[in-house]
């Protein structure tokens, strides 16, 4: 069985630029890309986040999808204003957070403004100022352009390899020894200089990231306090390597630099209880695919008791509310979903959350009107508006669902959860074209084209097969077009191959 590609990410990573000048590595000019123009670069993230998409732990929670959008939003736009994001990256990368179910503390930075962020790292983190600050650091990743910049590396690099590992074969005929040492000494040169370029990108992304950070509002002492969470969970992992064999500066090595730079900056007071980033964490221990054992661990009295803050008061009653409805005890559910709200009724966002929840849980008991309510709400949010489609589809109000999800697909045309909820409405309502149609668009969303191209020839053949006088023609153009644009993109991705 493979190993679940979040795990394995950064290892694929790495492996595309192994090797490195046999000199101390310097970086380039920052927002040098080296020889990978911004459209190959997006080409080759792409590549890698179609994998993503399929992966057993890609997650698309609608909530904490939007509460790190939240984050997320905000560090673009600090970039762009101190200048780290110009305007050729901003247009042509994706920008786009991916979520895994994986419980391990881990976020990586793709090519081509994909990151991923496991669930794991969320759970761990006390407050959104530490997650911005991982965010932050992958997202200078992404601007100063570091996996083409190692890229560039390892190609000029090649030539020197491939002669040292030449000369060494010539060797051997003559000094067996003499030639293994010649190979493996011209490695060792190529993977302490690629280890002197990877630390330098790291030290590079925390002094960006945390200039970013600082700049979108978030308070900068949650990146020394992540980087010790980092240093604690490293513990049970971590071989003990020497400073300079290590692809990263020592993390005490890191919290010290970050705290240097904070000394700078005005003193802030401290902060409050994050009662809405605890309630996320919350969401994010329940949803990482635990045991029923630690579910049931959420709901037990020591749990709900412990002693805390508000913050963590909100976070262990709505990991226990969660993990109640998983197994399926539905009153025990709703009992501390109510008492949440009771509690976080005078914080806005909190008490929002609080009422997400409810609908949730009493959606998944057989009760959609809670959800159904939630269409009201001004303006219609994503949360809101895919809960109370699947309770519109539920309770049999198809039309209704359709008319929302369509609207809100024609401004996010790349949600594939949405066109997903539309295509099953559209089912729903005997409309067989355009079910089909919609279910294309969910896949093309997640850039599966050849699964997308599959479904739209399947319109195109529904389409032929029906009489002349019943055919949705306005439905059947839209449906060859996208055809031929699939066809496109398949075509560059043979080429890319």
């Amino acid at each position: 069985m493979l190993t679940p590609l979040f795990r394995r990410l950064g290892a694929l990573l790495l492996a595309l630029a192994v090797a490195a000048p046999p000199a101390h590595a310097q970086l380039p000019a920052l927002g040098d890309g080296g020889d990978l123009t911004v459209a190959a670069e997006r080409k080759l993230g792409e590549r890698v986040a179609r994998e993503l998409y399929r992966d057993p732990d890609f997650i698309d929670d609608p909530v904490l999808d939007e509460y790190v959008a939240g984050i997320w939003q905000r560090l673009l736009t600090a970039a762009r204003e101190r200048g780290e994001l110009g305007p050729d990256m901003d247009d042509r990368f994706a920008w786009q957070v991916l979520l895994g179910k994986d419980r391990e503390i881990n976020a990586f930075a793709l090519p081509g403004g994909w990151m991923g962020l496991n669930l794991g790292l969320i759970s761990a983190t006390s407050s959104r100022d530490e997650v911005a600050a991982v965010l932050g650091h992958e997202l200078s990743h992404i601007t100063q352009r570091h996996i083409s910049r190692m890229m560039s590396q390892q190609s000029r690099q090649l030539p020197i390899m491939m002669a040292a590992m030449l000369l060494g074969a010539l060797t051997l005929g003559r000094n067996a020894d003499a030639g293994n040492a010649l190979i493996a000494g011209g490695q060792a040169v190529a993977a302490q200089s690629q280890i002197n370029f990877t630390r330098d990108m790291e030290r590079e992304a925390d002094r960006i990231g945390l200039g970013v950070m600082t700049q979108a509002g978030f308070d900068p002492r949650g990146f020394a306090s992540m980087f010790e969470k980092l240093q604690q969970a490293s513990r049970l992992t971590d071989n003990g390597a020497f400073p300079y064999l290590r692809s990263h500066p020592l993390t005490t090595e890191r919290i010290a630099e970050v705290r240097q730079r904070q000394q700078l900056a005005p003193t802030l007071p401290p902060a409050p209880p994050d009662v809405v980033h605890a309630m996320m964490a919350g969401r994010a221990r329940v949803l990482s695919n635990p045991g029923v054992d630690v579910l049931r661990s959420f709901t037990t009295p020591n749990a709900l008791s412990e002693g805390g803050d508000r913050a963590r008061q909100a976070g262990a009653l709505y990991a226990a509310a969660l993990a109640e409805a998983r197994l399926r005890d539905f009153p025990a559910a709703m009992r501390h979903a109510q008492a949440l709200a009771t509690l976080v009724a005078d914080t806005p966002e909190a008490a929002r959350q609080a009422g997400l929840l409810a609908a949730e849980i009493a959606q998944q008991a057989g009760q959609p009107g809670p959800a159904l309510a939630l269409a009201k709400a001004q303006p219609l949010r994503r949360p809101e508006l895919v809960l109370s489609s699947e309770a519109a589809l539920q309770a049999g109000q198809a039309s209704a669902a359709s008319e929302r999800l369509q609207t809100w697909v024609s401004t996010h045309p790349r949600d594939g959860q949405a066109w997903t909820l539309l295509s099953r409405a559209w089912t729903a309502q005997g409309q067989t074209l355009r079910a089909i149609r919609a279910d294309a668009e969910s896949h093309a969303a997640e850039l599966d084209y050849q699964a997308a191209l599959d479904r739209l020839r399947g319109a195109q053949d529904l389409v032929r097969r029906s009489a002349t006088g019943s055919r949705d023609y306005f439905e059947a153009s839209i449906i060859d077009a996208r055809a031929r644009e699939m066809q496109s993109l398949l075509r560059e991705q043979a080429l890319e191959r």
